[in-house]
């Protein structure tokens, strides 16, 4: 059993990344994903990689879908082959098995499809009694402050199923009034008639009092067999009622989705011979087992984009670039990430489509800007790009069958994307239906028909930008520090002007950002993260009551780890606390020592919080006291990882990849400009290019624009070096050859 398998999910395709501890050989395909049952494309694709590295793929590297097939090895890592020849290095060799795979990921975005599109479960709330309707009236701000019209999102459960229960526990954990549990039987049987499929509970201050939540789990469990039970204690054992509540509504209204597909899925794989645990991607950017994630689906309402950040940061620390802003840009949105000394930045919750949901997950920002992106002019004459999206299907008009100018289109007709085809051969493309759209946009908005697409790239540029500086900017980093890293299948594509936005000097693309989510199931951890909320000083006086409240939890985590069988070598654990001011209402994660809770690490960890006040705002306020809010420990088991090969240096030269010259629409050199296209499958380690110039790869493209020098790292990742303003404008006017 050498074979490790990562599976990320996309509305289009799903890629299927393969490593064989053996060879050392990394493997890559992608098949059109099936929306319907995203599991049939999950099996089908895991087979067509099985067979691709036994070599019996022949000569048909996309397969029947068109999806293609790469294939990097110890001497040819990152190379990046796309041809009829594929697969060859492998011919001979019996096809490999389901039950020669060691570790099976799976990062999918079943549970986030069902929340934005409504196709959850018939879901029950039960709550103390007088807090029905908690879940509507949520906070008192408004979400767009002028927004006379703003509507609030209509609840996961409806008035009529959520129901109360008499029992209350006081703010310091005392039980005013005892659970009356006939009021508990009286609710379950009217969820029952009512047909839920899942109920969730959330009684006040049950994360310092479980106890009537587990008792009323409990008599649910009795009264309603099958149906799925969502406990706030054990969901969010955190305060902030109306987060909790909202929280394991949604855990609950998901539930039995994820729950059904993770079920299937796993028996599909079983019955091809997968003996190893199945696991799936959290928000956090850790993998657990199927069995794990159905109790707590909620913690996978980022699985897709959290291990695309997580396998970025690996390649790229191992490349000598820890510090780095991801930039993941697929046809609908593009996500953004921070990630620093190598470790992604972690947040406890976000907003979905209005609602707010509390859990440990990466930081990760989404707008709504990708490829399939809509152009279109407002009534005051301005040109807007998104959020509305072409998706699969029409599609941008340049593939057939759309009609609105998109993204995409716009890059097709200034010929940064090849305007006659694309994924290698496999897929044709309309410049003519690409001109024709953008051509009646710029006629509504009195431009050129050029001038118009430039400016659909500099508005979607413009809205990637202030994407990323909402998780830099506004979280006190400079982006100028950072280098830039796009993946995703148009992140290659604009990762250049993005830069200059943005003032960053260094674009690094890796070996294959069309299936980078995948390949980062390789390279994490299983982690689970565990939390106490216990409002107290933060201070040598209470740091007893803390280093209690950090053994509970580290008990937790040892639970956890034996549960899932990590070697004790393998274990670890991190501890964080949630600081404030007195009298605050917002909270800074600082990082708490190993080892006992004394004097000296309480000061350690109120100096940390000072600087990060200080970061943050400002400003701190020495001498004021501070707060412990929230505690948190995370566990984490090591799990070996796909190991990423280096290879010497062979030369400046890379004439062998040119394949060709293509006209450019290049502004700062006048329009149409002759520029060199190299294929990235010939490209090697120390090879250097100087923009203007296209790098095309089956998967996407990489533009550099007049001014960028690109070099070939030893780990085969495109280092581009991009100029600042002023360099750029004098490097223009000298560039490539006008036409």
């Amino acid at each position: 059993m050498t074979l490790r398998i990562g599976v990320d999910t996309g509305g289009t395709f799903t890629d299927v990344v393969a490593f064989d501890e053996e060879t050392g050989t990394i493997h890559v395909r992608k098949v059109s994903s099936t929306p319907e049952d995203p599991g049939l494309a999950i099996v089908d694709g895991v087979q067509q990689v099985l067979h691709q590295m036994g070599g019996t793929a022949g000569t048909d590297p996309g397969g029947a879908d068109g999806g293609g097939a790469a294939r990097h090895g110890a001497a040819r890592h990152g190379a990046a082959r796309h041809g009829a020849d594929d697969g060859g290095a492998a011919q001979g060799r019996a096809t490999r098995t389901m039950a020669e795979v060691a570790y099976f990921a799976h990062g999918t975005t079943v549970g986030t499809n069902a929340l934005l599109t409504r196709r959850g479960a018939r879901t029950g709330v039960l709550t103390t009694r007088g807090f029905r309707d908690l879940l509507e009236l949520g906070r008192g701000r408004r979400p767009r402050l002028y927004d006379l019209q703003a509507d609030k999102p209509t609840p996961f459960a409806p008035r009529d199923l959520r129901l109360e229960v008499t029992e209350r526990v006081r703010h310091d954990g005392r039980v005013e009034t005892p659970l009356d549990e006939q009021d508990v039987r009286t609710a379950a049987k009217t969820l029952r008639e009512a047909g839920v499929e899942a109920v969730a509970v959330c009684l006040l201050y049950s994360f310092l009092r479980p106890e009537h939540e587990e008792r009323v789990g409990e008599i649910l469990a009795e009264e309603l067999p099958g149906v799925h039970i969502s406990l706030s204690s054990r969901v969010l054992p955190e305060f902030r009622e109306y987060e909790r509540l909202s929280t394991v509504v949604t855990n609950a209204y998901v539930g039995p989705v994820v729950s059904a597909y993770l079920a299937r899925l796993r028996e599909r794989l079983a019955a091809r011979g997968l003996s190893a645990v199945p696991h799936v991607t959290q928000s956090n950017g850790g993998i657990i087992p199927f069995e794990a994630a159905e109790e707590f689906p909620v913690r996978m309402v980022l699985s897709g984009p959290s291990t695309g950040v997580v396998g970025a940061a690996g390649i790229c620390a191992a490349a000598g670039h820890p510090d780095i802003i991801t930039f993941d840009m697929g046809g609908t949105s593009s996500d953004v990430s921070l990630v620093r000394g190598g470790v992604p930045k972690v947040t406890t919750g976000m907003e979905l489509d209005g609602r707010p949901i509390r859990t440990p997950m990466l930081d990760i920002h989404t707008v709504g800007a990708g490829g399939g992106s809509l152009a279109r002019v407002d009534a005051g004459g301005h040109l807007k790009v998104g959020p509305a999206s072409a998706g699969a299907d029409p599609g941008p008009a340049c593939y057939g069958k759309g009609s609105e100018a998109s993204v995409t289109d716009a890059n097709v007709l200034l010929h940064t994307l090849n305007p006659t085809q694309l994924l290698g051969g496999r897929m044709s493309v309309d410049e003519g239906a690409a001109r024709a759209a953008v051509g009646r946009l710029a006629h509504r908005a009195g431009l050129g028909t050029e001038e118009t697409a430039q400016g659909i790239l500099r508005v979607v540029t413009a809205n990637m930008a202030r994407a990323i500086r909402v998780i830099s900017v506004q979280r006190g980093y400079d982006p100028r520090d950072y280098t830039l890293v796009p993946f995703g299948g148009a992140g290659p594509l604009h990762a250049s002007r993005l830069a200059r936005e943005l003032g960053m000097r260094t674009v690094l693309v890796p070996p294959t950002p069309g299936a980078q989510s995948a390949l980062g199931l390789l390279m994490t951890d299983v982690r689970a993260d565990f939390s106490r909320t216990r409002i107290q000083p933060f201070d040598s006086s209470s740091a007893g009551r803390l280093g209690t409240l950090y053994g509970e939890l580290a008990t937790e985590a040892r639970d956890w780890f034996e549960a899932e069988e990590i070697a004790p070598g393998d274990r670890s654990v991190e501890r964080t606390a949630e600081l404030r001011y007195a009298g605050q209402n917002y909270e800074i994660p600082v990082q708490v020592p190993d080892g006992a809770l004394d004097g000296e690490a309480v000061r350690t960890v109120l100096e940390s919080f000072s600087a990060e006040h200080r970061r943050l705002y400002g400003y701190d306020s020495p001498g004021e006291p501070v707060e412990a809010v929230t505690l948190r420990v995370r566990a984490v088991g090591s799990v070996p990882r796909a190991q990423l090969p280096r290879e010497e240096a062979q030369g400046a030269d890379a004439t062998a990849s040119l394949t060709g010259v293509r006209d450019v629409h290049l502004p700062e050199l006048g329009g149409f400009t002759p520029v060199p296209v190299h294929d990235r499958a010939l490209m090697r380690p120390g090879n250097r290019v100087e923009g203007p110039a296209v790098i095309e790869q089956m998967d996407t493209t990489t533009v550099l624009l007049p001014g960028d020098v690109l070099t070939v790292d030893a780990h085969s990742n495109l280092v581009i070096e991009v100029p600042d303003a002023a360099h750029a404008t004098h490097a223009a006017g000298s560039a490539a050859p006008q036409r």
